[in-house]
């Protein structure tokens, strides 16, 4: 009677856990806005390999690119104006790779292109969540494009606030976890100790 106390008593712990997880993840997210995909302009950059040169290279890249926006794109206040900025002076982000190309004697192929479909995952900047979907995007592609990638927010510009560790928090996209994966797991949970009560006293 005692050992069956016990594992009821863990089963309570293990579903007061996740109700209190649940809990933080939705006070969380009442500190923080999300912002709207059509309200964002943003860059992504597929390096050719993950080759220690190719990714220096990426890195040269975004941030010559980063920088040269991040002036176009300073004193625009609306999405339209940052858009029209931006398509209008892709010649001069074509000669930045070239040029940065060029700096590493690479002879590589690449594309740059202002798409309306770029697939990005979710991103934290300050309180401001930049949730996964399809965005409006300047998207470099080097060569194969089968390296690491890099992303930030051209407009409004915040890029520069990923500079100094931008590899590390490059995030993993991430599905939403729905209720009934959360109902799934408790009773899981509670399966799981009822089978190894049976095993012991059955």
């Amino acid at each position: 009677m005692k050992a069956k106390a016990i594992i009821y008593l863990l089963i309570s712990l293990c579903v007061g856990l996740m109700s209190w997880e649940a809990q933080s993840v939705q006070a969380v997210s009442q500190f923080h806005q999300e912002v709207n995909t059509d309200d964002a302009i943003r860059l992504r950059i597929l390096a050719n390999s993950d080759s220690v040169s190719d990714q220096m290279l990426k890195r040269d890249i975004r941030d010559e690119i980063n920088a040269e926006i991040t002036k176009w794109v300073n004193d625009v206040e609306t999405f339209d104006e940052a858009v029209t900025t931006i398509e209008g002076n892709m010649d001069e982000i074509e000669a930045i790779v070239e040029n940065e190309l060029a700096k590493y004697g690479k002879d590589q192929q690449f594309d740059v292109a202002f798409n309306e479909d770029v697939s990005f995952p979710t991103k934290l900047y300050g309180d401001l969540v930049y949730p996964a979907g399809l965005y409006q995007a300047v998207l470099v592609t080097l060569g194969d494009g089968e390296g690491e990638n890099w992303w930030c927010v051209l407009f409004p510009p915040l890029c520069f606030l990923d500079m100094d560790n931008a590899e590390a928090k490059e995030a993993e996209e991430t599905e939403p976890v729905d209720n009934q994966d959360e109902v799934e797991t408790s009773f899981f949970v509670v399966d799981m100790f009822e089978s190894f009560w049976d095993r012991l006293f059955g």
